[in-house]
């Protein structure tokens, strides 16, 4: 039972005296969790970072074990965003949401190369439209995709303003005029329109959150976590 991937740092918790326990999204082989010894040493906390980016390789007796984790540093993701909350919070939400969504030992390459492309994105100006668009695509991989390209009402495909909250489809300006009040606001930049500002990302969090929430978390009592409400503040 071995093999070798890489792999993202989800979330640890300490184990005896010096080793911790490891959950990991990899590339080929999905959340993955295994023991690393030494792993609560100075050294290797600076490596077990959530959001750092590792090589490794897991081995077990068996393959329903848990198995222990040989690591290498391969990129330091939460280094560049210590110092800045807002980025910080998302690197932390998107970790948190991945090991509470994704079920375990199932492979998801797709959503593994999209969390590539937010961590490596954490660093630019338009960060918080990255984490959105990634809560997007965490969505469509658990098939609770949103479909924002025509209305729901009258299939056009333009002016589309709001989002239905039962299915999840746009709605257009004219159709959704009666019912304003009870559908969710959909954020322009994630129908193409290139100016975001604090109110987009702020609509965009509570759109996403509001389908998270419902398909995912809420029918297994989790939580959105604690971080994630930090990001529209930043």
């Amino acid at each position: 039972m071995d093999w070798r991937d890489e792999g993202i740092v989800l979330s640890l918790r300490k184990h005896g005296e010096s080793a911790v326990i490891v959950h990991l999204l990899t590339q080929h082989h999905g959340r993955h969790a295994g023991l690393v010894r030494g792993g609560n040493s100075t050294k290797m906390r600076g490596v077990l970072q959530q959001g750092n980016e590792l090589s490794v390789k897991w081995h077990a007796r068996l393959e329903d074990h848990l198995g222990s984790f040989a690591i290498e540093l391969q990129e330091g993701h939460a280094a560049r965003v210590l110092s800045d909350p807002g980025r910080l919070s998302s690197l932390l939400s998107a970790c948190a949401l991945a090991d509470l969504c994704l079920p375990e030992r199932e492979p998801h390459p797709d959503i593994f190369a999209t969390f590539q492309a937010l961590l490596l994105a954490l660093p630019d100006v338009a960060w918080d439209a990255a984490y959105v668009a990634w809560e997007l695509s965490l969505l469509a991989e658990l098939g609770f995709g949103l479909d924002l390209s025509t209305c729901a009402a009258s299939g056009a495909t333009t002016n589309l303003i709001y989002v239905s909250p039962k299915s999840g489809r746009a709605v257009s300006a004219a159709a959704g005029e009666d019912y304003k009040d009870k559908l969710l606001p959909l954020p322009q930049f994630l129908v193409g329109k290139e100016e975001v500002g604090p109110r987009d990302i702020a609509d965009g969090l509570r759109l996403t959150g509001y389908f998270l929430d419902r398909h995912i978390l809420a029918p297994h009592a989790k939580l959105l976590p604690d971080a994630r409400a930090r990001i529209a503040g930043n």
